[in-house]
């Protein structure tokens, strides 16, 4: 067994823990929406069609913002099509995932969903296949209370109050060549510039997100966000970082240590803007809106489930349902534990995705709404996490990885919410075998007990939830934790995510 030291003191933080870091994503892509969330047939269909099964797990997840809908969706989508009379919505081929849309759900409805699940919308605009005049079309359509031609139509479609959405995304991935409409960082950045200082003429009240790369390892990262910030720094209040991780060729625990790459990626992004800021005399801050997030096993994806045909365009198919097992678990909330260690820098963030699609929901047509491993991890730190993060002083073991090599053993981050006294540590333990004992110096919170704990382990690290056995992962209490004179002492078994709350 390990040992280890931490030492927590709510005088040193590292910034506010925004809500809009416990974002969700949601797009037009396989079950994700039809299935998903909405089935009409379903025994909890309520009178629109939403399973309220799902609405109710996804209220326990937590989520504030929602972005939608896409991703890469958004780059092949007249958002025309959904909206009107649903009789009259046309079948659109989706290029982006191979599939048809029938835009059955819209916006209204998507709209009248997130209300159901107390959720904000963050919106998308085609930035790949359209431009700056449809997204002040849309933005007019959904923002301004009435008095011209597109308001009147929101207004006739059922919608009398204006959607005020408050946060919207300047296209998606436009650095990947996957993309429609992808382009380069100098045309994609005049565009986003000219489009922002559009949108803005119309409703200066919005929050703007520039893409930034689609991954730290695209051949353009770096280089994309300096040259993409210096024709739009001004013009944005965010600039998107996108990361999915994968368990490779067996390699346990260079997976552990993903988050040693997030941390990486959000860092240089941060110091890529403040180049541009310096550059540019510039007295305001971009900071990063980490809209996409997640374990994915892309690679399964692309070399089995890619659909390929002219005459194959399926109706909401089974694409990209991953199934999680208890190590995808742990690194999933070691992300959260870097977004968090970032919450200076990083004030948005979306898990992507919610329902079916990687996952922390599943659903089965007619049958049951079930969490994967994956939901835990989420749903404990959205509402744990209150107040500032912490600076910690963390003393560790190392480990050797193939991937990031050396790498401290055990990850950690705490939250301090001042307003009520309460704290909280999230941890993970990188070991593929063995506990730490972790010390951790808590006299600076003064006295506290205990309000509860939470480990994510198993003997089988590969277990997971699935349809046929729902149940078999889930969060535990974590016995061993001690508090005695200033001092907390937890063990931390090996592949394992732990989150204690102090009060």
């Amino acid at each position: 067994m390990s040992d280890a030291r931490l030492t927590i003191d709510p005088h040193f933080t590292v910034g506010t823990v925004q809500r809009n870091l416990f974002g969700g994503f949601v797009e037009h892509l396989g079950r994700h929406v039809y299935d998903g969330i909405h089935e009409p047939a379903h025994p909890t269909a309520d009178a629109e069609g939403f399973r309220q099964d799902v609405v109710e797990l996804v209220k326990e997840l937590g989520v504030s913002t929602i972005r939608y809908p896409g991703g890469n969706f958004v780059s092949g989508f007249k958002w025309e099509d959904s909206v009107g009379p649903r009789e009259s919505r046309p079948r659109r081929l989706d290029l982006a995932w191979h599939s048809t849309e029938t835009n059955e759900v819209g916006l209204h409805e998507f709209s009248s969903w997130l209300d159901k699940v107390g959720s904000e919308l963050m919106l998308a605009v085609n930035l790949g296949t359209r431009g700056t005049a449809e997204a002040l079309e849309l933005l007019e359509y959904a923002n301004l209370p009435g008095g011209t031609a597109l308001s009147q139509q929101r207004i006739d479609n059922g919608r009398t109050d204006a959607f005020g959405v408050k946060i919207w995304c300047l296209g998606n991935e436009m650095d990947g060549p996957w993309q429609l409409g992808h382009r380069s960082a100098d045309d994609y950045g005049k565009l986003a510039s000219r489009t922002a200082k559009a949108m803005r003429q119309l409703d200066p009240s919005i929050e703007l997100v520039v893409c930034g790369s689609s991954s730290a390892h695209m051949p353009t990262f770096g280089e994309w966000e300096r040259v993409v910030l210096t024709h739009a720094y001004d013009d944005v209040d965010y600039i998107s970082c996108h990361a999915y991780y994968e368990e490779r060729d067996g390699d346990l625990g260079s997976f552990l240590a993903s988050a040693v790459d997030m941390d990486g990626f959000i860092e240089t992004v941060v110091a890529t803007a403040d180049h541009v800021k310096a550059v540019r005399g510039s007295s305001k801050t971009v900071n990063i809106s980490f809209d996409e997030w997640n374990v994915w096993y892309l690679s399964r994806f692309e070399n089995v489930d890619k659909i390929q045909g002219l005459d194959n365009w399926p109706v909401a198919p089974r694409l990209l349902e991953d199934v999680y097992s208890v190590a995808d678990a742990v690194v999933f909330g070691n992300l959260l534990i870097s977004l968090l260690k970032h919450a200076d820098r990083v004030t948005s963030a979306s898990l992507a995705q919610l329902v079916n699609v990687i996952a922390p929901i599943m659903t089965e047509p007619g049958g049951i709404a079930w969490r994967q491993t994956t939901f835990f991890p989420f749903s404990i730190t959205s509402r744990l996490a209150q107040g500032d993060a912490l600076a910690l002083k963390l003393e560790v073991p190392t480990y050797e990885t193939k991937a990031y090599g050396t790498v401290p053993l055990v990850d950690a981050v705490a939250t301090h919410d001042a307003a009520t006294g309460r704290s909280a540590v999230f941890l993970v333990n990188r070991s593929v075998s063995e506990p730490v004992t972790l010390t951790v110096d808590i006299a600076s919170l003064g006295e506290v007990s205990l309000l509860e704990s939470h480990t994510l382990s198993d003997d089988d690290v590969y277990a997971k939830n699935t349809l046929a056995d729902p149940e078999r992962v889930a969060p535990r209490a974590n016995d061993s934790v001690r508090i005695e004179g200033g001092s907390l002492t937890v063990t931390l078994p090996p592949v394992s995510w732990t989150a204690l709350s102090l009060g």
